[in-house]
Order: structure tokens, then C-alpha cells, then sequence
């Protein structure tokens, strides 16, 4: 869910960052966070009465990480097919640029998380060693340890390791692995997809399907922005409507109203305003900080008891807290830890260079 803020300092030819979806982005981490996870803080009660569109976050928030996957493969297909760039041979700039956009942090949280839930059965010495290999999302597949929402990273490296793979290629070699991809995926989910969710063995299908169809959105993009305003509005409001009873809902989701939440967001103003690229920026942090938060404040307070005007002073607290921790994270943490992994690769590149 990190997207590829980070360009190849080696092509000349940077393409333009797209700040509208770096605020789709941020949106998405909101919805996630603050309307999705925090319901584990209160009494049934609370959540029962929620009207719409708090009962829907209530009950599939948890999608907008479907939403996350189908950014990242847009954004990656701008920035590094546009280009050619792996196409040209920076495969190791590629995998400096993606250890130094999601490493630093995960591993913060993840030593945090080591810290602060030593005593949760879950994070076991097994669990650690995956988490640190980047492979929490494949195990232990009974239950999210330490950091659950980090899932999501290593299931983004899968998707990372296939898009370069086919991007040395050129285009028709990521034209054919994003359709096998998507192809795959959506074998998975109408041959097992089960009603409800989220489940664990939906995972990997969910990254493919949503980051290759984003790849996919990216080599249309001429004829996709064609469709009219209204049109896109419609498709999205109703791919969020469809409920496919005892099969998955994440189909609609993910093929009508994400990519219709994508273009919108492609052409609209707000979505790349100031404000908004603030919050993009910061959606990585508040993804991977939001859940320690959550359970120390689940650890010392228990379940809150009250209606849904009680639930929602909660949470506009709990999302505040979050904002400012995610702000000083990016601020004294990513960025920093970002520029040293780069200083210190272009360090290393150029004594190679200068003994050859």
C-alpha cells in the first residue's frame, strides 16, 4: 500500500508525480484506519446503530487496501514504464528505491510492536524472522502478528518482484504478465471466493488483481479518460452497492468502483490540493502506526460503552493522535532514514564506478 513516491535518480526523463492519487492514497489510509480498525474499541451497540455511510466503513473499510494495491500498480506503471527505465537496467536503483521507501518504517513498527505486545501468543521468535524477511503476509497465516496491517507490504513485494521482472522486457512482456495476473486472480476468487471477509487466503489474489489491473488502467489511460464524469460517478456508486451474495464482493469492488475512485480522483482538484498531498505523504505512516496505537489504547481502557455520538469523539481523538504520530514519522523517520539508504547506495555505486 506505499505507492512509488520514489523515482530513479539515474533517468533524466522523471515523470511527473501525480499528487491527485497521493491524496486518494491518503483517503484510503483514513478509511482504513479510522473508520475500519477502530470498531474493536466499543461495544456492539455502538456499531449497530451507525447510519450510512459509517455502517458500510463498518463492515467493508477494510477493502480500501484493495484500493491501496490498484494506486501503487498505476503509479509504478507511470514511473517506471514511461521511461523504459528497467527496461534500461536500473534494477538496482529499482530495489534501492523500494528497501528505502518501505524498509525503515516497517521495521520501527515492527521493534515497537516486538516491545510493547511480547505477550500476544501470535508474535512468536518464528514470526519476527518473517516479518523482518518482509514475509508477515504469507506467515503465520492463522493470525496477523505483531503489526497486522503490514500484511499488505510483503504482499506488495511480490508484486515489485514481477512487475521488474517483466519491465526488462518492455511493454508487451508487462502486458502479458499483468493479464496473467489478473487472469489468476480472478480464477481464485470465482472458484473460492467466499461472502464476507476479510480473509487471509485472499491475499496475494487481492495484491495482483489490484496492482496489475492498476498497470493495466495505466497502458489505457487514453481511452479510460475519455469516459464522462457522470459515468465514472455512477459505476462507482454502484460497484460500492453490489452485493454478490454467497461469492466475493470484493469483484465489484475491485474491477467497477476502485478504478472508478482512481479516474475521478485523477480529475479532480481537491484530490491534489495541499491538504490532500499532506495526507498523501503521511498515509504510509498512518497505515503501519494506527493498529499499536489502537491496541495499547485497547490494552488500558477496554471497550468503550456508549451510542454512536460517544464512538465518534473517540475516534476523532484516536485520528488526531494518529495524524500527529504519522507527521513527526515522516518528518524524523522516513525521509531521513530514505535519503541515507540512498546516499549511502550512491556512495557504494560511485567507488564501483570510479575502480572500473
Amino acid at each position: 500500500m506505499s505507492g512509488a513516491f520514489s523515482r530513479l535518480g539515474d533517468n533524466p526523463a522523471q515523470p511527473v508525480r501525480l499528487h491527485r492519487l497521493d491524496g486518494l492514497r491518503g483517503l484510503a489510509a483514513c478509511g482504513v484506519a479510522f473508520l475500519y480498525h477502530p470498531q474493536s474499541l466499543f461495544a456492539p451497540a455502538a456499531m449497530v446503530a451507525l447510519p450510512q455511510p459509517f455502517a458500510w466503513f463498518r463492515d467493508w473499510g477494510w477493502t480500501m487496501v484493495d484500493l491501496f494495491f490498484l494506486i501503487s500498480g498505476y503509479i509504478f506503471a507511470h514511473v517506471y514504464l514511461a521511461a523504459g527505465a528497467l527496461e534500461k537496467g536500473h534494477l538496482r536503483e529499482f530495489a534501492v528505491a523500494r528497501l528505502a521507501r518501505l524498509y525503515p518504517l516497517h521495521l520501527l513498527t515492527l521493534c515497537l510492536c516486538a516491545l510493547l505486545f511480547a505477550a500476544d501468543p501470535a508474535n512468536t521468535p518464528l514470526a519476527f524472522v518473517a516479518n523482518l524477511a518482509m514475509l508477515q503476509g504469507f506467515y503465520p497465516p492463522e493470525a496477523q502478528a505483531f503489526n497486522g496491517p503490514s500484511w499488505s507490504i510483503s504482499v506488495e513485494c511480490v508484486c515489485y518482484l514481477l512487475f521488474a521482472m517483466a519491465a526488462v522486457g518492455g511493454l508487451r512482456r508487462v502486458r502479458l504478465v499483468a493479464g496473467l495476473a489478473i487472469a489468476g486472480a480472478l480464477v481464485h476468487f470465482i472458484l473460492q471466493g467466499r461472502a464476507g471477509g476479510p480473509w487471509t487466503s485472499d491475499d496475494l489474489s487481492r495484491g495482483l488483481l489490484g496492482f496489475f489491473l492498476g498497470q493495466a488502467m495505466w497502458l489505457a489511460r487514453g481511452r479510460l479518460a475519455r469516459i464522462p464524469v457522470p459515468v465514472l460517478a455512477a459505476l462507482m456508486i454502484g460497484g460500492l452497492m453490489i452485493d454478490m451474495g454467497q461469492r466475493s464482493s470484493l469483484l465489484p469492488l475491485c474491477l467497477i468502483a476502485w478504478p472508478a475512485a482512481l479516474l475521478l480522483a485523477l480529475r479532480s482538484r481537491f484530490a491534489g490540493s495541499a491538504p490532500m498531498r499532506w495526507l498523501g505523504d503521511r498515509s504510509y505512516a498512518i497505515y503501519l502506526l494506527h493498529m499499536p496505537v489502537l491496541k495499547l489504547i485497547e490494552m488500558n481502557v477496554g471497550k468503550v460503552s456508549g451510542g454512536p455520538g460517544t464512538a465518534a469523539l473517540w475516534t476523532a481523538g484516536f485520528a488526531a493522535l494518529v495524524l500527529v504520530l504519522a507527521d513527526l514519522s515522516f518528518r524524523l523517520v522516513e525521509v531521513p532514514a530514505r535519503r541515507a539508504i540512498r546516499a549511502v547506495w550512491a556512495a557504494r555505486r560511485d567507488r564501483a564506478v570510479a575502480a572500473a
